[in-house]
């Protein structure tokens, strides 16, 4: 699977991710493309960060914090699905990481209709902001 980032690290604008599926993992996929040096997140940490959602299966943006008014997100690792839990948790402030996760560390076979279909394979671009 090919993940095109056209802003790929100017961290004050929204990625721009495209998705081009061909094999798809059966586990999450993590590619680091702006090392931070700040703080180091936990999987029990509450963080903030700016994201941009994608289906693999259609390219389509499903979420964005970067469309709504580009103010990050605050929430704790343990109350999200794994593939954020696990994708952003060792992740260090200032940095942008690729998040390509499987259904069973997404919404699995429940989806999120209309918008995320069951079994549905998901990529996240996700700058992290602050380690709380």
């Amino acid at each position: 699977m090919a993940v095109t980032v056209d802003n790929t690290d100017d961290l004050t604008r929204a990625p721009g991710a495209s998705v081009t599926p061909d094999t798809l993992p059966n586990d999450l996929d993590i590619t680091d493309l702006v090392v931070g040096g700040g703080t180091e997140a936990g999987p029990r940490d509450t963080v903030q960060v700016q994201y941009q959602g994608i289906r693999v299966s259609d390219s389509g943006e499903f979420d964005s914090s970067w469309g709504r008014g580009g103010q990050p997100v605050e929430f704790p690792l343990n109350g999200v699905i794994d593939g954020f839990k696990l994708g952003i948790s060792g992740m260090r402030e200032g940095g942008r990481r690729v998040l390509v996760v499987p259904p069973h560390q997404g919404y699995g076979d429940r989806g999120v209709p209309p918008v995320i279909p069951a079994n549905a394979h998901l990529v996240f671009v996700v700058d992290l902001v602050k380690v709380n």
